[in-house]
């Protein structure tokens, strides 16, 4: 059994193509490799205010270029995902949003119901941010998701309602940027092997390989 941490944000475009790049790649090995996916919290916006900001203003400004190249590189991402089977809306989303809450909501679900059911969450989540580009601030968007992973709604409220797991989420977010992760998406295969961007699915199969091979020769 191979260990994958994927270190990522739900606000990350990218994030969301290196985790459906990274079930494909699994769906390739489907029968040679097993593998668990634990998700690790990490904020691109974390003094983002409630409400959020406009995408192509805060890229524009995060980057220091003009909305036309926002846009043009926002396509190349949506052809990008198009390209591994994650769908974006067509008009992109329209904020960028601090997303905590979603982080503690999937400590909450990977601490109660284990990996499978906090990775049903994640994905729920890019799909609300991405594909039906949804207002992450707002407790419907979030309890949908919850709903859709099969999770308990009315649990998922009472903790969104308070400051659950805030601390357990800032402390993990701490421990990965003092691992040296600065940048997102972020796999650690087995604790061993660090691979960074939204590789290729080649890529990934190989490495899943290399850490499976290397489990083998540490068990001989």
């Amino acid at each position: 059994m191979v260990r994958i941490d994927m270190v990522s944000d739900i606000a990350c475009p990218w994030c969301a193509i290196g985790l459906s790049t990274l079930e494909r790649a699994l769906e390739d090995l489907k029968g040679r490799i097993d593998a668990e996916i634990y998700l690790q919290p990490f904020e691109l916006n974390p003094d983002m205010p409630p409400g959020g900001q406009e995408v192509i203003e805060h890229l524009s400004e995060k980057y220091g270029i003009g909305p036309d190249q926002v846009r043009e590189n926002q396509q190349r991402i949506y052809d990008r995902a198009a390209q591994v089977g994650f769908e974006f809306h067509p008009q992109g989303r329209t904020h960028v949003y601090n997303t905590l809450n979603c982080h503690r909501l999937l400590h909450w679900a990977q601490e109660t119901v284990g990996w499978q059911g906090a990775l049903k969450l994640k994905k729920a989540l890019f799909a609300a941010y991405f594909t039906t580009a949804s207002n992450m601030d707002d407790l419907q968007t979030l309890l949908g998701a919850v709903t859709q992973a099969g999770l308990d709604a009315d649990q998922a409220r009472t903790i969104l309602e308070s400051d659950q797991y805030t601390q357990a989420v800032r402390a993990e977010e701490t421990r990965w940027k003092m691992l040296g992760i600065q940048a997102v998406p972020a796999f650690i295969l087995d604790n061993h092997f660090l691979i960074q961007g939204a590789q290729s699915e080649a890529y990934l199969v190989a490495a899943l390989e290399q850490a499976q091979e290397r489990q083998q020769d540490t068990q001989k």
